[in-house]
């Protein structure tokens, strides 16, 4: 074992880079499937049926397919595309297909789009009738209740949940490998890999890193549960 190819500045500096993609793309993906998310869930929850189907068809298909079959066709697949192609100099928003890492966001943000819309609007189902008598008894209508109401109650139940799905999307950004010029923490591990011929010392460091971002992630969020959901810890006697 040569750990000291690992620890030597060049290699670390690689590592950092790779982690500012992985942070990159993890927040930024997070973010704009967060805003879908919400939307969606109000889509799934909505009165209106072909609405409901439309959505519960993308969500279905997000969830029932391979993450990594779903980076494929959008960088293998819509990327390239002489029609895309064609028009990626000038014509918005094909400009951004020939950069690999709007299309590795765009792939991880449809994906937990999906998944964080369904747990979000099961918690809009969940909520508790005597919440939105409340609010209709104070003459809120139905989305002034849904704003004011019934989606914060939903957000902060989803917390828990929410949480493994940031967990998992961590984990799944190890995907953003598979597409070229992307470095990330397993596309750096790669590269020593390759560059050294050192598989383990290279990728057990990498999980060293996944480890402890997640420990930061879990630790965040045990706080940010604490503060929102105090109410429905189990009272002391």
């Amino acid at each position: 074992m040569k750990w000291s190819v690992i620890f030597e500045p060049a290699t670390l500096a690689m590592y950092a880079d790779g982690v500012v993609t992985t942070l990159t793309l993890l927040l930024s993906s997070l973010a704009v499937g967060g805003v879908m998310a919400v939307a969606c869930a109000l889509a799934l929850t909505s009165r209106v049926a072909p609405l409901r189907w439309l959505v519960g068809t993308y969500t279905y298909v997000i969830r029932g397919t391979p993450l990594l079959i779903q980076v494929y066709m959008i960088y293998y697949g819509i990327a390239q595309l002489e029609w895309v192609q064609a028009r990626w100099d000038d014509v918005w928003p094909w400009t951004h297909f020939k950069e690999p890492f709007f299309c590795a966001l765009l792939a991880f943000s449809l994906n937990t789009a999906a998944y964080t819309a369904e747990m979000l609007a099961g918690a809009i189902r969940d909520t508790h009738a005597g919440e939105i008598e409340a609010a209709q008894a104070m003459g809120m209508g139905r989305w002034q209740a849904m704003r004011r109401i019934v989606l914060p109650s939903a957000l902060r139940r989803s917390l828990p949940a929410y949480s493994n799905e940031v967990v998992m999307m961590l984990h799944s950004t190890s995907l953003a490998s598979a597409v070229p010029a992307m470095l990330d923490i397993t596309a750096a591990a790669s590269r020593i890999y390759s560059d050294y011929y050192l598989p383990f010392e290279a990728y057990l460091f990498a999980a060293a890193i996944y480890l402890l971002i997640t420990f930061a992630l879990v630790g965040m969020f045990r706080l940010t549960e604490r503060r929102f959901l105090a109410h429905l810890a189990p009272r002391a006697h």
